[in-house]
Order: C-alpha cells, then structure tokens, then sequence
C-alpha cells in the first residue's frame, strides 16, 4: 500500500503554490495578510485492489499585517523554511505568528489529513487499532 499526499492553496479561486524565493514569498504573504484563505488536502491511497482518493479542507485568517511585520517573519523563518510550503509559511514554527484564526483539523493544514485517513484506514481493515 502507498500513501500520497498533497496541498494547495486557495485564495478567492486562485491556486497559489510554493513561492520559488523570498521575493515570491513576500508577495503571496502580502497578499494573504488581512484575509482568508483556504488549504485543501489531497490524500490518495493505493495498493493491491485498492484506490481510494478523498480531500479535506481548512480554512485560516491570517493577520492584517504590515510589511515590516512580513520582513520580520522572512528573516526569523529564512528562505528554506518559506520556499518549502504553500503560501510561504509552516504553522508549525514561526508561521504560527501569522495567523488570528485557523477553522478545520490541525493535521489538514499541516498536509496530511489524519483523523479522516485513519478513519479510511480502519474501515477498509487496514489497521490494527480498529
């Protein structure tokens, strides 16, 4: 069996991927400060007989921030951090400061939806813990 994951972002019907650089990631910031977006995960599931796709969806606010606000967090979070998610924050670290709501389960955001794969993974008898 093989689990695959993956997520976007969506701001107003605009899909938004990792930003490429700081620059790309000052933008997208700029952009989702003030506002709320949603991050839709995709999980699929594979294997022998087996074909299961489904996605989860959270929805966050980030702050109204201003550009200093914005400077302050690239600096603290650095360029490997904000080049390497969605949007150009993980809510796992400094990201977190960002943010004044976040509505759906922690996990979704994250990436990987586990409440729901876990509760796929036991109906289809493929777990231990039932």
């Amino acid at each position: 069996m093989t689990i695959g994951a993956d997520q976007v972002l969506d701001l107003d019907g605009e899909v938004f991927h990792k930003p490429a650089d700081l620059g790309e990631a000052r933008t997208h910031l700029s952009r989702l400060r003030g506002r709320t977006h949603a991050l839709h995960s995709a999980v699929a599931i594979v294997g022998d007989g087996i074909g299961e796709v489904f996605h989860e969806t959270a929805h966050l606010t980030m702050r109204a921030l201003g550009a200093e606000a914005i400077e302050a967090y690239l600096a603290l979070a650095g360029e490997d951090r904000v080049t390497s998610s969605v949007g150009g924050y993980q809510l796992e670290g400094p990201g977190i400061h960002l943010f004044e709501r976040v509505e759906g389960d922690h996990s979704t955001v994250l990436g990987l939806p586990l409440i729901p794969l876990l509760a796929r993974l036991r109906a289809m008898g493929l777990l231990a813990i039932a």
